[in-house]
């Protein structure tokens, strides 16, 4: 069978430039990981990158014209709006003759039901893991896939319903054939690598565990089964940079310690160097040592918060004290972190704003202007799937967006609310002036580091000044928010004209 896996093309809203969770990062192997099962069942298969390559979607239906696929899978992405353009696109070629659409990824694995309602033209949703459902779904007749109920598939039928039932999971994750890389995917500075799925957390903003449809179901690759894959990269394309996609790299307890030092020895035997995430109670210096020696210089780790409140309301399961000793561990191993950063959740307070501040200036975490510009602003970001959703619904509290993917929810301190808009104008605009220096288009101006301190100090200073005004009892209303904001914006025109 002929089979085309789409990358759609998507554009980030300019206004959500500093809003980044949209899509797990494990999700940029979903479709390589599809493409390798259905080859290795003796399918036909074409991955087209219409994100990567900026491909636009006249091009993508030449592509799948010339192609002629019998199903066309589409990855699809929530991108900040309903996919309108996308799904007038798929009416289009749907018109012209492809006979089933597929759609597949975190997002119809949560909205299912809208999007098929939103897009006629998509015949089904695979739920989940799409491998071994799409598998089964290429070797039976798309249309009697539906009427049997094939687990892992959501469907219209008859009676405008749309029956789904949930596929068991992979559990052995080393049977699943290596991802599919494409040229657009080589063209990256670093090769992705999944070495597990799931985490062990209950997080009540995050959706990685109720994609797989369990809670806590962490599994992990076996150290042998990575090295592997990373050999065969090696021999087949050189390349000695790789990131390991894993939202949980470390696993749980002494079991994922243990494999995490077995990988470890086995990544040092090959002389990479390579980047992963990881909760900071998992942090030790035990791994983090055998990790470094292994080739580890890139980490992301989820602190979220510098308040012990904040993070029992996000349901993190850590302590400010673990946050703490992460960061000094990894600095001590001479890693700077990534660190994740919820600075405005719905029920903040100004005395956790404060506390949020006052730590991230203690831990010297406000010393780079790109990370200021993300942590002094960034908001909890409410998707379908996650606990947060789910109880902001039950209370009554949350508004939707998008198609009812996404909601968002009214600050419960005005005060708080007032100062978030002010920091999301001027945030957004550093990341909206700074996107071609950042992203490599464009040359950095002369004198760049001072510039950027320089930057760095004035994020610091419109966030300190506002939020003791605050604390003062003064009141931040919406003029003045665009006042301040406008002030900033000339501010950063002039330290960037330099």
């Amino acid at each position: 069978m002929k089979i085309l896996l789409l990358e759609h093309p998507r554009r980030m809203a300019k206004e959500r430039c500093n809003d980044i969770a949209n899509t797990p990062l494990s999700s940029s192997l979903i479709t390589g990981y599809t493409a390798g099962m259905l080859s290795s069942q003796g399918h036909e298969v074409k991955v087209v990158e219409g994100y990567l390559d900026q491909l636009s979607y006249a091009e993508v239906a030449g592509t799948v014209a010339k192609f002629a696929p019998d199903i066309l899978g589409v990855h699809l992405v929530y991108n900040w709006d309903s996919n309108e353009e996308l799904f007038a696109f798929l009416q289009r070629i749907k018109s012209a003759g492809i006979r089933f659409i597929a759609a597949y990824g975190f997002y119809p694995t949560f909205a299912y039901a809208e999007i098929l309602l939103q897009c006629p033209a998509i015949d089904a949703a695979i739920i989940g893991e799409p491998e071994y459902t799409f598998a089964e779904l290429a070797a039976e007749e798309p249309e009697r896939a539906r009427r049997v109920g094939m687990p892992g598939l959501a469907w219209r039928n008859e009676q405008a319903e749309m029956p789904c039932r949930r596929r068991a999971l992979a559990e052995n994750l080393d049977l699943l054939p290596h991802p599919v890389r494409t040229e657009a995917m080589l063209r990256l500075p670093e090769l992705n690598v999944e070495g597990s799925r799931g985490c062990y957390g209950g997080c009540t903003f995050c959706y990685i565990n109720a994609y797989y449809g369990r809670a806590a179901c962490w599994r992990g690759r076996s150290p042998e089964n990575v090295a592997a894959e990373i050999d065969s990269l090696l021999a087949r394309y050189g390349k000695r940079s790789f990131y390991f996609v894993d939202p949980n790299f470390f696993g749980p307890g002494r079991y994922g310690r243990e494999r995490v030092l077995r990988l470890a020895a086995l990544l040092k035997e090959r002389k990479i160097r390579f980047g992963i995430e990881g909760r900071v109670n998992d942090i030790a210096a035990e791994t983090v040592s055998a990790l470094v020696e292994a080739g580890l210089h890139q980490i992301l780790i989820g602190l979220e918060s510098g308040s012990n409140e904040s993070l029992r309301r996000l349901n993190k399961m850590t302590t400010v004290e673990q946050n703490e000793q992460a960061i000094r561990i990894l600095r001590q191993h001479g890693i700077e972190p990534s660190v994740g950063f919820i600075m405005f959740e719905p029920d903040s307070s100004l005395k956790d704003i404060r506390i949020n501040f006052e730590f991230l200036l203690r831990n010297q975490l406000l010393n780079n202007l790109a990370v200021t510009a993300n942590v002094l602003y960034h908001p909890q970001i409410i998707l379908q799937g996650t606990k947060a959703y789910q109880r902001f619904r039950d209370e009554g509290r949350l508004q939707l967006l998008a198609a009812g993917y996404e909601g968002t929810v009214a600050f419960a301190d005005r005060q708080v609310a007032a100062l978030a808009e002010m920091m999301r104008k001027i945030t957004n605009y550093v990341f909206l002036k700074m996107d071609g220096i950042w992203s490599g288009r464009v040359e950095e101006p002369h004198n760049a580091p001072a510039i950027y301190s320089q930057l760095n100090h004035s994020l610091i200073r419109y966030f300190s000044q506002a939020l003791a005004d605050l604390e003062a009892g003064k009141k931040l209303a919406g003029d003045e928010i665009e006042a301040v904001a406008a002030q900033a914006k000339k501010e950063i025109d002039l330290f960037l004209a330099v």
